[in-house]
C-alpha cells in the first residue's frame, strides 16, 4: 500500500528589506530549536495561512495591487500578519489609502502581543487603528511547493517588502530566538561555512536576491520576473542524494546536497 501524500498548507513568507552602509540587506530570524520545521535555522518571517487572514474584515481592509485574486490577498495578509508578529514591522496606512498611519509604539506592541498570544486577531487591529494592508507594497518573489515525500508540506509565496523608515524590526523571543539586518551574499558565506543553518528553499532564495544591490534594484528586477511554481525533487548520485530544482525556474542555485539540508 502506498503511503499517503500530505496536502500542501497555503503558507506566506515575507523578504524585508533595506538599503544599508553596503547595499541592500535583509531581515532574517533564527527559529527555536523546539519548532517543528527548519529548528535553529535562519529564515524568513513568514508561516501559515490562517482563518484570521480570510476574514471579512480583513479582505476589505486590503489596498488594491494589479491581478488581485481573493487567494493572492489572503496570503498577502498571512504576510504581512506574521511580518508584524515575528519582527515587530507593520506594513499598513490610513483605512483611506492616504499614507502610513501614526501608530504610537505602546499600541503596536500590544497589538503584537495580543496576536502572538491569540488575544486579538488581525480584523480587530486593523479596526481598531482604522487601517489598510499595504499588500499594494509587497512583490512577489516566488513560489515554492514542498516535495511530495515530505510529510509536512507547505504551498509557500515569498514577498518582497520595504521596512517603513519609522519602524524598528526586532524578533518575537518564541518562535525566533535571535534576528539580524544582513546582506544576501554574507548569508551565503555563512552557509558555506557552515557558521549559519540555512534550509535549501531559503538559501536559493537569497541567491536570487543577492543579485540586486539596492531595494530599488530587488523591486524591479521581481516585478519583471515570472513567477513559476517550484517543486523539488530528490536525486541519488555516486556522491549522495541532492535536492533539486528546475534549472530554467530563475534561480541560479538549483540542487543541494540532502545531507546538509531538510528541503
Amino acid at each position: 500500500m502506498s503511503e499517503k501524500v500530505a496536502t500542501p498548507v497555503a503558507a506566506a513568507t515575507i523578504m524585508l528589506l533595506r538599503d544599508g552602509p553596503q547595499g541592500l540587506e535583509v531581515f532574517m530570524v533564527v527559529r527555536h530549536h523546539q519548532i517543528d520545521f527548519a529548528s535553529g535555522a535562519l529564515v524568513f518571517p513568514g508561516g501559515k495561512v490562517d482563518p484570521q487572514d480570510t476574514d471579512a474584515r480583513v479582505l476589505a481592509r486590503i489596498a488594491p495591487y494589479p491581478n488581485a485574486t481573493p487567494e493572492q490577498s489572503e496570503l498577502r495578509a498571512a504576510a504581512i500578519r506574521e511580518a508584524f508578529e515575528e519582527s515587530g514591522i507593520l506594513l499598513a496606512r490610513h483605512g483611506n489609502g492616504t499614507g502610513a498611519a501614526p501608530v504610537g509604539d505602546a499600541v503596536l506592541e500590544r497589538w503584537r502581543q495580543g496576536l502572538n498570544d491569540r488575544t486579538l486577531k488581525l480584523g480587530d487591529l486593523l479596526v481598531e487603528g482604522d487601517l489598510q494592508l499595504a499588500c499594494d507594497d509587497l512583490a512577489h518573489f516566488s513560489h515554492w511547493i514542498t516535495p511530495e515525500f515530505m510529510p509536512k508540506r507547505f504551498d509557500t509565496h515569498f514577498y518582497l517588502a520595504r521596512v517603513p523608515a519609522d519602524q524598528i524590526a526586532g524578533h518575537d523571543g518564541h518562535e525566533n530566538v535571535d534576528s539580524v539586518w544582513i546582506r544576501p551574499k554574507q548569508v551565503i558565506e555563512d552557509a558555506a561555512n557552515k557558521t549559519r543553518t540555512v534550509i535549501f528553499p531559503t538559501l536559493s532564495n537569497v541567491v536570487r536576491l543577492a543579485q540586486y544591490d539596492s531595494v530599488e534594484e530587488a523591486f524591479a528586477g521581481t516585478l519583471r520576473s515570472t513567477i513559476v511554481p517550484i517543486r523539488p525533487w530528490m536525486e541519488t548520485r555516486p556522491d549522495g542524494r541532492y535536492v533539486c530544482i528546475p534549472k530554467d525556474a530563475g534561480f541560479t542555485l538549483t540542487e543541494h546536497p540532502a545531507a546538509a539540508d531538510r528541503v
